[in-house]
């Protein structure tokens, strides 16, 4: 098995996921700045140049969320997802679903916002479209918060995938700042990445 990386990309989720389930990979590290996403050899994996990507035998998965629910159920002995039969299932697909396509362009509009230049930053029109963008912010991180209602985990009683997908996006919001108000977030974002699988998936 084969993962496809560089740093502070999301190949991050499918690296902390592999360490979590402490199976065998080999990761070949890319960087962009040399542009190695770029080479033939590598556009032969990625046709986009993107990465993660994950090759395991026969098959290539190049999307995180894909790779992640992938893993969990690549080896469900360790117990990194809901069984198909669980009534945890549903709920598992939907948290999953619910980080990739509702928090992460929210928490992303802030992210390339705070890349930019500081008189871009101050433009009037700016500010009020990154004021909608909050709103809208502030209403996926209430979804969230309602989902943990007090738990550790957001299904099921223990952590899964599910946990690592949104507590890798979470952190990113966290790191802007935009989990003020939300301190029930702020501790589930601390709890999870300070596990072992996360320090070992940010090293090197």
């Amino acid at each position: 098995m084969k993962l496809y990386s560089a740093p502070r990309t999301r190949a991050i989720r499918a690296r902390w996921l592999l360490e979590e389930l402490e199976v065998p990979y080999e990761l070949v590290r890319l960087d962009l700045a040399r542009q190695e996403n770029t080479t033939p050899e590598y556009l032969a994996v990625h046709p986009l140049g993107e990465v993660p990507a994950l090759v395991d035998g026969q098959v290539t998965l190049l999307e995180s969320l894909a790779i992640c629910l992938y893993l969990a159920d690549r080896f469900p002995e360790k117990h990194l997802a809901p069984p198909t039969s669980s009534p945890e299932r549903g709920p598992y697909y939907h948290w999953m679903v619910f980080a990739e396509m509702s928090l992460d362009p929210a928490v992303m509009v802030f992210y390339k916002h705070a890349q930019l230049p500081e008189e871009q930053k101050a433009r009037a029109h700016a500010n009020e479209e990154l004021a909608k963008h909050r709103t809208r912010l502030t209403a996926v991180l209430d979804v969230i918060n309602g989902g943990l209602d007090g738990r550790e985990f957001l299904v099921g009683g223990a952590f899964t995938a599910a946990d690592v997908v949104m507590a890798s996006i979470l952190h990113l919001a966290n790191t802007l700042k935009l989990l003020d108000g939300h301190p029930q977030l702020v501790e589930y974002v601390k709890r999870h990445t300070q596990r072992s699988a996360v320090r070992k998936a940010v090293s090197g």
